[in-house]
């Protein structure tokens, strides 16, 4: 199950961090189809949120096709975004993993690593634009 985390400084809007986190457990596969997510009044017990809030999350979730709601029941994974890439035990997880801890050890910290990710990542988004238009 999902441990939501709200974040009330980052600017993201609270239903989109919902939404982010599930989407985030899909990907990872710690959320595999048919899992159940968190009831929205546990989601409001565990964050302190408006319990529109959450239902706007799933409602969104849903619309992506991501999520089945059921009708007494709760609200259910109707496919995974997970890749073997990325999955635990995938080689690539332990190279970037091994890289982590080497820029841990240079002295960064997490914002310059998710700073540095983004970088590279916009860089390598706006080569492909390049190419495309070639």
């Amino acid at each position: 199950m999902v441990a939501f985390r709200i974040d009330r400084h980052s600017g993201v809007a609270t239903y989109q961090q919902l939404i982010n986190q599930v989407k985030t457990a899909l990907r990872l596969g710690v959320l595999q189809p048919g899992d159940q997510l968190p009831t929205a009044r546990q989601v409001v017990e565990q964050t302190a949120v408006n319990p529109n809030t959450v239902l706007r999350a799933y409602r969104e979730l849903e619309r992506e096709g991501l999520v089945d709601p059921r009708p007494g029941k709760g609200t259910f994974v109707r496919r995974s975004l997970a890749r073997p890439e990325a999955g635990a035990g995938s080689p690539l997880r332990a190279a970037f993993a091994a890289w982590l801890e080497q820029a841990r050890a240079a002295g960064l910290q997490r914002e310059d690593v998710l700073a540095l990710v983004t970088d590279v990542l916009d860089g390598e988004a706006a080569r492909e634009e390049e190419e495309q238009k070639k």
